[in-house]
């Protein structure tokens, strides 16, 4: 095992479908971070490029400024190879060596993950999974990801791919997902979808609150939208959240019977939801669950944004010693 200085400093990068985010961590502190919007440069050449541009703006030079870099990115990686199998969401990644081209490119040792992989690390770490020995980490946003960590140990599965349970089929039969399946959670409560079903309802309910925060446009729906409508009173906006949060439990109902985990923490740009989306996921946990496993914590994630560039530095770290 490597020995790594108690100071060193370790970046951290965090892939995105709209940014590439970088950030110049020790221990849990971010000490410097850039962001750089993506586009149709998140193929893995352009995503290539964008990791030394921004690396370059932190002030790491090749070889030097830091010790080692991590990346999560939004897909399935084979690990420890980080050969990046496929993303979903992003063009042209089919078993791509990520880490490998990156480490040549950088002049750095660099570790790949999946990002939820990363931001489940960041939370068991430092934020609200702290202590848990078995946890289950959750992002919702444009996609629905998952981490665990059994029996006081990072768990992958032996492809790397543990974890998917935005994946987990809600039905025997339902809308057709892009992982090959049907009927997954995703396709209930991924971003886009949740925006689609509300979206729906609105053109047969012209009296919700929304229409007048959207000005009667359609396009200009968001989730803070809803999350402002619930505010207000809307029984649309509630019930949005209400119906995403019971899909949730019920998925979670399973992932209790099946781990048992001291802990679930809930992150993601859809998490912000708050106490609109985490009460029906917890009713429905208590509800669908078994007796003496339904009363587990869940939790929302507390490292934010940041989660995603602590998680991969904190990859890095690890993995770097354990080298």
């Amino acid at each position: 095992m490597r020995t790594v200085a108690r100071r060193a400093v370790f970046v951290g990068v965090d892939i995105g479908g709209t940014f590439l985010k970088a950030g110049l961590v020790r221990g849990s502190r971010l000490l410097r971070e850039v962001s750089i919007p993506t586009g149709r440069a998140a193929t893995p050449a352009g995503t290539e490029f964008l990791v030394s541009e921004a690396l370059g703006r932190l002030g790491v030079s090749s070889g030097g400024g830091a010790a080692a870099v991590g990346v999560g990115i939004p897909g399935l990686v084979r690990f420890p190879a980080g050969v990046v199998v496929s993303c979903v969401n992003l063009p042209g990644w089919k078993e791509v060596p990520l880490k490998k081209r990156l480490s040549r490119r950088l002049g750095l040792p660099v570790f790949v993950d999946n990002d939820v992989n990363v931001m489940t690390l960041a939370e068991w770490r430092y934020g609200a999974g702290k202590g848990a020995k078995n946890l289950v980490g959750v992002t919702l946003g444009t996609g629905v990801g998952g981490g665990l960590v059994i029996d006081g140990r990072f768990y992958r599965g032996s492809g790397g791919s543990a974890g998917e349970i935005g994946h987990l089929p809600l039905a025997a039969e339902g809308p057709a997902c892009p992982c090959g399946g049907r009927a997954c959670l995703e396709q209930t409560v991924g971003n886009k979808q949740i925006l689609g079903w509300v979206k729906g309802e609105l053109k047969k309910n012209r009296r919700s609150r929304i229409w007048t925060l959207i000005g009667d446009h359609l396009e200009a729906l968001t989730p803070e939208v809803i999350d402002r409508a619930c505010r207000e009173g809307d029984p649309l906006a509630r019930k949005a959240w209400r119906r995403s949060g019971e899909a949730i439990g019920l998925a979670l109902s399973g992932a209790v019977n099946l781990l048992n985990p001291d802990r679930i923490v809930i992150g993601g740009g859809i998490a912000k939801a708050g106490h609109w989306l985490f009460t029906p996921i917890r009713k429905t946990v208590r509800q669908r669950a078994m007796r003496g496993l339904k009363d587990v914590p869940i939790v929302p994630a507390r490292l934010g944004t940041q989660a995603g560039m602590i998680g991969a530095a904190r990859l890095a770290q690890e993995e770097l010693e354990r080298s």
